[in-house]
């Protein structure tokens, strides 16, 4: 597929955080007297925290937005130092650049997170623009990301830009504005969640991705 503006989703996709971001739920709901195997907590990864928590342990509002906040402290002292980008993905990184295509962040991690993750991790060099939700609240699905990223690039022929993820909700997000998708296998979502989705293509390896964009 052409496209010339790369909306890349992080977790899952950049990096591999699995580690952090499910010590940091399981802590989470250990406040609150819930106890899970990490194994029932995958679900927690790719949507935004607060979503999840009253989706899949039913939280209210009200805990969900204590718990969050539980959620974020744990994470920033113990979960933002287990990350690695996934194998190939600076080589993909590179192959992309010298295609001449615009790489960015749209992630529903908040960017004051995501930001400090891809310094540690020496990746910011590779990104034009970094999106993502915001600890204030903003842009709390994955669809207000996808758009705030799109304005503030300011794409204007929405057919140049492809948002690239593992997850379902990279996929839907990208349907509700209007740009393709690419999903990828070798993060936390299935062949069957992607497809399902919608995804416009899929990708097994970083590499992939840089082959399928011309």
């Amino acid at each position: 597929m052409k496209k010339d503006f790369l909306l890349f989703d992080l977790d899952g996709t950049i990096i591999d955080s699995q580690d952090g971001i499910l010590n940091a739920v399981q802590y989470t709901l250990r406040q609150f007297g819930i106890e899970e195997r990490k194994e029932k907590l995958y679900c927690y990864i790719g949507p935004p925290i607060l979503e999840s928590l009253m989706l899949f342990h039913h939280f209210s509002l009200e805990n969900a937005q204590q718990a969050v906040l539980m959620y974020r402290q744990y994470y920033a002292q113990y979960g933002m130092k287990g990350n690695l980008p996934f194998p190939d993905v600076v080589n993909m990184l590179q192959t992309l650049l010298k295609k001449g295509k615009i790489l960015t962040i749209a992630t529903s991690k908040p960017v004051e997170v995501a930001v400090p993750i891809l310094e540690d991790l020496k990746l910011t060099p590779f990104f034009h623009f970094i999106g993502g939700s915001s600890l204030s609240g903003e842009r709390p699905h994955k669809s207000d990301v996808i758009r705030y990223v799109i304005e503030q690039l300011g794409i204007q022929d929405l057919s140049k830009a492809v948002m690239i993820g593992d997850r379902c909700y990279d996929v839907v997000g990208a349907k509700q504005e209007g740009i393709s998708s690419i999903g990828v296998l070798y993060g936390y979502g299935s062949r069957k969640e992607l497809k399902e989705a919608g995804a416009d293509q899929i990708a097994a390896t970083p590499m992939d991705i840089a082959t399928l964009i011309e």
